[in-house]
């Protein structure tokens, strides 16, 4: 018999995504063996956990919200889980159909050298034109992503045991340790794959302070290990530039998409990003005493 599939899940207060999520996964064809869900919850205080229960995990594990720290809890999943192939999956992502897993699993074993497999991700029917922009331009099947030095998202993703256990997850980042541990496997000869067919519904309707601080947590961690000078991450092309080509390609998504009044909104957020993608890599770099080094 082939043994079940470990999926991991990290929680928070997900109480009204995550029920439609569990019943996705346990509705997945064409895995023999089935899953075996292993869940990590960081001190939910809405229905999250009587949810997670009703659906009777292989392994339930409770921390404190302060005691969350993403490596550390990705080591731990890794730790608690079985098989060569471990399956992440946030609790707000839900599998878009039943073939969601079946995808993944069939680029994880397509017998190259993967260390690491990410899923498609299509956004909620509610997500704002500037988060749709991004999802198409990461996940689409013309993804501009494929052009850029580097991509990958934890979101929904399968991990390759031997590639963990030579590369485990750095557990000195609150955010990008995906993009860090992704770009470490690959300097290492593990490849990072794609399964376009593999798709999970996943989108957030950040405000232009959460924008922000999302983006600056990012460029914080980035500059723990990138070679690139502070310098460059300045106002006038971070910033400026940035902003003004970002609000161009918007520009043309909102009108293909009939979008138009989204817009000026749309350019708002870019703003919020970039300021905070040069305000954290600045505060990252002295961090990390990168200039001590």
């Amino acid at each position: 018999m082939s043994a079940p599939i470990s999926i991991v899940m990290r929680s928070f207060n997900d109480g009204a995504l995550i029920r439609d999520t569990l019943r996705m996964v346990h509705a997945q064809e064409d895995v023999p063996g089935g899953v075996q869900l292993i869940h990590i919850d960081s001190g939910s205080t809405d229905e999250t956990v009587p949810i997670i229960q009703s659906f009777e995990p292989h392994k339930f594990f409770q921390i404190k919200p302060s005691e969350y720290v993403p490596g550390v809890v990705l080591n731990r999943g890794m730790r608690e889980s079985e098989g060569d192939w471990v399956v992440f999956l946030n609790s707000d992502g839900e599998p878009a159909n039943p073939h969601w897993l079946a995808e993944l699993l069939r680029i994880a074993r397509s017998g190259e050298k993967l260390g690491t497999v990410f899923s498609r991700q299509i956004p909620r029917p509610d997500c704002q034109a500037v988060y749709a922009h991004d999802y198409d331009r990461c996940f689409g099947p013309e993804r501009e992503s494929v052009h850029w030095d580097h991509f990958f998202s934890m979101v929904s993703c399968a991990v390759y045991r031997p590639a963990w256990e030579e590369q485990p997850f750095r557990e000195d980042l609150q955010y990008a340790e995906d993009d860090e541990w992704s770009r470490r496997l690959k300097a290492h000869g593990w490849g990072v794959g794609y399964a376009l067919g593999s798709v999970a519904i996943h989108s957030h309707n950040y405000t232009f302070r959460q924008a922000y601080k999302r983006s600056y947590g990012d460029t914080f961690a980035i500059a723990a290990h990138s070679t690139t000078p502070p310098r460059n991450y300045n106002y006038h092309y971070t910033v400026v530039r940035g902003t003004m080509a970002d609000g161009v390609k918007d520009w043309h998504w909102c009108a293909r998409e009939g979008r138009r009044r989204e817009w000026l909104h749309a350019l708002g957020v870019r703003l919020s990003q970039r300021l905070g993608k040069r305000d954290g890599y600045h505060a990252g770099w002295k961090h990390y005493g990168r200039d001590a080094g």
